[in-house]
């Protein structure tokens, strides 16, 4: 287990589609090093989600943890450390709403997204069974986002209004007034 180093906007490993994960490799020794290392890296960071190729790792793997409770985005629902094994999305409604949005490999920066707010996701989890989960509001952008690393898009690729990427000490100073 170990802290790995997150790699940042301009590396070229975040602009290439992640690889599937083969059935062999869940439950492997590699894949619970690979997530020791990714969990530790996601809560010494501060995330709450990690997709493997923003440690250099080309799979379609992402692991998300959302403590819950109150936050600036409202009243949220906890997510417990979910390991997402090649995960796709379906929009269940095409209603989108915006958040300032950060990334761990766009440190320093905000950008507001619109995004669907209804959608379900279809994966393989831990144990290599299909599973299945449907997100709303605030977890369904925040599914999107980490997904999206596995398709080699970062959050700054769908923001429509350049007057909404921020440096994050000016949104904290002047955004949330």
């Amino acid at each position: 287990m170990a802290i790995r180093k997150i790699i940042r906007m301009g590396h070229p490993s975040l602009r290439i589609a992640a690889d599937n994960v083969s059935e062999d490799f869940i439950g492997s020794d590699a894949m619970h090093r690979l997530l020791a290392d990714m969990t530790d890296t996601l809560r010494d960071y501060g995330g709450v989600g990690l997709a493997a190729p923003q440690i250099d790792e080309p799979l379609r793997m992402a692991i998300i943890e959302v403590p819950g409770g109150p936050s600036r985005y409202g009243e949220i629902e906890a997510i417990p450390l979910t390991v997402f094994f090649n995960p796709t999305i379906e929009i269940l409604n095409p209603e989108v709403a915006g958040y300032w949005e950060g990334c761990l490999s766009v440190p320093g920066l905000r950008g507001f997204v619109e995004r669907p707010q209804h959608v379900m996701v279809r994966y393989t989890n831990l144990h290599g069974q299909p599973a299945e989960l449907e997100l709303k509001g605030f977890l369904a952008t925040v599914v999107q986002h980490e997904f999206d690393h596995l398709d080699g898009r970062l959050y700054i690729d769908h923001i429509t209004d350049t007057t909404k990427l921020v440096f994050e000490e000016e949104w904290l100073k002047f955004s949330q007034q």
